[in-house]
């Protein structure tokens, strides 16, 4: 019952999500929060890692990219002030189109943070794997 709950809450969530987790002009920048400095997209959404991803590689499709939307870019991301440009990159998903990581590791939205500076799904475990924030020197925030 409470995964139930669980998935109904995603999709509810994927449904009513704001425009914001679509691409946009991929500035990675860090923003104070009651997790420390983390990384944020440059409209101020919180982007999180997924440790059931390999390596650079995604492993978020289907109803978990539905929930945990991709942090999508039409070309090379840029690091604002505060983020180290040689951890940024990008990876090809499986539909052709790049998704920015940090120290290696795919980016994402969460369809439930529907504000700038939200952190609504902090050291949650779903799909395998725990939905994390990201300092900016690359590491985890636990």
């Amino acid at each position: 019952m409470k995964t139930l709950l669980a998935l109904l809450t995603i999709v509810v969530a994927a449904v009513l999500a704001p425009s914001a987790m679509s691409t946009d002009r991929g500035t990675l920048t860090t923003h104070s929060s009651r997790f420390g400095q983390i990384l944020f997209d440059g409209r101020g959404f919180v982007l999180y890692a997924f440790t059931k991803d390999q390596r650079g590689r995604s492993v978020c499709s289907g109803a978990c990219a539905t929930a945990w939307p991709p942090y999508l870019v039409n070309a090379r991301a840029r690091a604002a002030a505060g983020v180290k440009s040689s951890l940024l990159g990008t990876t090809r998903r499986a539909g052709g189109r790049l998704q920015v990581t940090y120290a290696g590791r795919p980016l994402y939205y969460y369809t439930g943070d529907r504000k700038p500076g939200q952190v609504l799904c902090q050291n949650v475990r779903a799909f395998g794997g725990l939905w994390l924030v990201m300092r900016p020197n690359g590491r985890l925030v636990r």
